[in-house]
């Protein structure tokens, strides 16, 4: 069975067309995972997503420092 985090990643790659959709996933993925978990999708997020959607990721993971 995949991890949550797993399915929080496919989640977030379906829902990457939109703005605000992305940012809303993102945002319930936070709360839903533990810290150790947010911090592996904090760097999978930057690695994918910081083109395209840095604002929202610092924004989301402002109070995640590494």
């Amino acid at each position: 069975m995949a991890s949550m985090l797993e399915y929080i990643k496919i989640i977030l790659q379906k829902v990457s067309f939109d703005r605000r959709l992305f940012e809303k996933e993102l945002r319930k993925a936070i709360r839903m995972l533990m810290p150790a978990e947010v911090k592996r999708l904090r760097m999978w997020c930057y690695e994918r997503y910081s083109a395209a959607y840095l604002p929202v990721l610092n924004t989301c993971f402002a109070r995640f420092h590494t």
